[in-house]
């Protein structure tokens, strides 16, 4: 990243909250990268940063695999602020005592603030609201450091050594549920470290312009667009890079929503000039998906497929020296993350890698950017509002909103019913006030009553989920009225359907998509 940004050392220790922390950082407008507490101090060193937070983690400084630190970031005379785990191994480094709490804290929590002045807890009030996650506590502090803040079953709420510069909180200032926990990550960033804002999508954009350019020279490009938001902000970045040595490829797998081939051409196309290639290939996945029914490998196929004709169609291309992915820095963090790469979740995103024959080198713009910074750089590339704030759609598309074996009959039902819940959700002003919404074709039928006829015909779920990160996620709250007209409407219109049923289960336990 380029020295033009102040910039925040993350040093991630397994939390589930680390990218939360960089996320607020850089809403601040600094910005925040995240490493991996096993890398050492050496890329620390090298992002040369203004501050250095230390992130939670799920593990006890006394469990015998936990994560460490390397103690020689304590000595590189940069600020640094401990957050729960964090905080428990600064004590445990500089001489104090960390012990198992006889009282355990999860959730909201009162503190009070003792001595705030000269700390990030600056400003916030005598008595306020945290969330706390922890099942250790500090029980004597190091040498150097002043109680900040105590709780009445937590005697080190929060720490300080003010000379040093080094700062501790026994509870999470990134969440929403802490009172006062933007105010605090804003005092460290501003105050504590004299951090300078800088990091906007604006100059991002320029940023990675000159880079493209400088790196490829009179090469092409190759990418594939999908239509979805990462993939057609990364296809307009690059075009506005390098005109039209970017060539965009849409697969058209047969996998679509009801006119998602059209809408893809007249956003990508038609309005920002982007050299598109549409490929006809829906036949191809369709027989390739002949029969198949578990979920993962009908994901391992549809990729499969993919990468058959994306190299079939780069070979027509002359001159083709690098491939563009929308990788984000979500998925950055999760192959780097200390608790390493996720088991198999989900089977191919996008791309998925292409074979090595190919031979052409990587280009990843978006790689530094969160899903929300992608949306905002996609605003200032001017494109369309509708595509930006899209709803995810899973790479794989349709095929794994059916469950069970994919065919031409089955798609049609479902992009009916998908068309109809979604346009249902826009009229009604719903669509911009739920985060992801979709249906599914379940393999069962059940019998209904249409006319004086009984049928036997298939059902389809509704789903609809509220969500901020995507980590957790809650069932939509859509009016049952509304639900009732859509149900009726597609029952009506889509032939092949007599029930449908609404999804109100979480995440987790539950996923947002089916499969």
């Amino acid at each position: 990243m380029s020295s033009r940004y102040d910039k925040i050392a993350v040093v991630d220790f397994g939390s589930q909250y680390t990218q939360l922390i960089a996320r607020r950082i850089r809403e601040e407008g600094v910005y925040a990268e995240i490493i991996t507490c096993t890398a050492g101090v050496e890329p620390v060193k090298q992002l040369k940063p203004a501050g250095i937070i230390l992130s939670g983690g799920p593990s006890s400084v006394f469990d015998p695999d936990s994560p460490d630190m390397d103690t020689e970031i304590l000595n590189l005379g940069i600020p640094v602020l401990g957050i729960c785990y964090g905080m428990h191994l600064l004590a445990k480094h500089l001489g104090g005592k960390v012990t198992p709490s006889d009282s355990s804290e999860y959730g909201r929590k009162e503190i009070e603030v003792i001595d705030a002045d000269g700390t990030p807890l600056a400003g916030s009030g005598r008595i306020t609201e945290t969330w706390m996650s922890h099942g250790d506590q500090i029980e004597r502090l190091p040498d150097g450091f002043k109680v900040v803040a105590e709780s009445d079953t937590c005697p080190v709420a929060a720490m300080a050594n003010r000379e040093k510069k080094i700062f501790a909180l026994q509870f999470h200032p990134e969440v929403r549920h802490t009172v006062y926990g933007k105010e605090i990550i804003r005092n460290f960033l501003f105050e504590i470290c004299q951090a300078k804002t800088g990091w906007s999508m604006a100059t991002f954009q320029q940023l990675v312009i000159e880079e493209v350019r400088e790196k490829v020279g009179d090469s092409y490009i190759i990418g594939a667009v999908s239509g979805g938001v990462d993939s057609s902000v990364m296809a307009a970045l690059l075009s506005k890079a390098v005109g039209d040595k970017f060539i965009g490829v849409f697969v058209d797998n047969g996998l679509l929503r009801k006119g998602e081939r059209e809408n893809v051409r007249n956003a990508i196309q038609e309005k920002l000039g982007i050299h598109l290639e549409v490929i006809e290939a829906a036949q191809d996945f369709l027989d390739a998906l002949k029969g198949i029914e578990d979920p993962e490998e009908k994901r391992r196929t549809i990729g499969r497929v993919f990468i058959e004709i994306f190299e079939k169609t780069a070979k027509r291309f002359e001159n083709i020296k690098y491939l563009a992915q929308g990788t984000l820095y979500p998925d950055v963090i999760e192959s780097i993350s200390f608790k390493g790469p996720s088991a198999t979740i989900k089977t191919h995103h996008n791309v998925g890698g292409l074979p090595d024959h190919m031979n052409l080198d990587l280009i990843e713009p978006l790689r530094e950017l969160f899903k929300d910074e992608v949306r905002q750089l996609g605003r200032e590339l001017g494109i369309a509002e509708s595509l930006v704030s899209r709803h995810p759609f899973p790479g794989p598309g349709l095929g794994v909103r059916i469950l069970g074996e994919v065919t031409e009959e089955r798609l049609e039902i479902l992009r009916e019913a998908d068309y109809i819940f979604i346009n249902k959700l826009r009229e009604n002003g719903w669509y911009d006030k739920v985060s992801q919404a979709l249906v599914v074709l379940l393999p069962v039928k059940s019998v209904g009553v249409m006319g004086d006829a009984r049928t036997y015909e298939n059902v389809v779920a509704l789903r609809s989920v509220d969500t901020w990160d995507f980590m957790t996620a809650d069932f939509s709250r859509i009016p049952l009225e509304l639900l009732g007209e859509i149900a009726t409407q597609i029952i009506n219109e889509v032939k092949g359907v007599n029930r449908v049923v609404y999804d109100v289960s979480s995440k987790p336990p539950a996923t947002v998509e089916w499969e």
